[in-house]
């Protein structure tokens, strides 16, 4: 994973082709820190029209075995599993003009890219 060189097109396409990380993202684009349940019941109320258990488990599984450590992976973000907490990490920066740019464009495509 790089270290101290920006991410490439084609990383920063991987990274923002899934809508549960381009919205973990641009929540972070709005405030500094987030937690995992923050998150995912968010995700869940909005991708299912309810916060049930069910429905925020589901989430919390995918952020935290999906989501969460491919971003890590690439100094995204950072997160602690042991509370919950996500802050932005060194690359943030990498991908903050196209999570800007979608967000002007208020589109928020749906892909079945993981």
């Amino acid at each position: 994973m790089p270290t101290d060189r920006s991410l490439d097109v084609d990383t920063r396409c991987e990274l923002l082709c899934a809508r549960q990380r381009r919205y973990l993202l641009t929540q972070l684009c709005e405030r500094d820190r987030l937690t995992i349940d923050q998150l995912a019941r968010q995700l869940a109320a909005l991708e299912r029209d309810t916060v049930s258990e069910d429905a925020r488990d589901s989430v919390v599984v995918a952020l935290v075995h999906n989501h969460l450590p491919r971003l890590a992976d690439y100094g995204v973000v950072e997160y602690d599993s042991r509370n919950g907490d996500i802050v932005p990490g060194d690359a943030f920066e990498d991908l903050k003009p196209y999570l800007e740019r979608l967000d002007e464009r208020k589109t928020t495509p749906k892909s079945s890219c993981s």
